[in-house]
């Protein structure tokens, strides 16, 4: 049987950003941005969504004069992660052992 998949995470650009998360744990607003084929309204209110179920943390500093916004995984976030890797591994798993 098929698990059933986050709803959260089952964006793509939900997806992007945990994915960069999980392997850097913490990136800034413009990092996102350059490797997120996304808008900056469509990725802030991506990384809101994930802020709204605790998967990522948002900080919003300035840096200079300028406005810098960093967010960070969560450990709950980490955990969705994988539960979510693992959910759509079985969906591939399930594939292959039809050959």
């Amino acid at each position: 049987m098929y698990k059933k998949l986050d709803p959260v995470l089952h964006s793509p650009v939900r997806l992007a950003i945990m994915s960069i998360l999980i392997n850097f744990k913490n990136a800034e607003f413009s990092y996102l941005l350059d490797n997120i084929d996304t808008t900056k309204g469509n990725l802030s209110f991506q990384m809101k969504k994930l802020n709204e179920v605790e998967y990522i943390e948002i900080k919003k500093l300035f840096k200079g004069n300028y406005p810098l916004t960093t967010c960070t995984i969560t450990l709950k976030g980490i955990e969705a992660y994988q539960v979510y890797f693992d959910s759509i591994s079985s969906y591939f798993r399930k594939v292959d052992s039809l050959d």
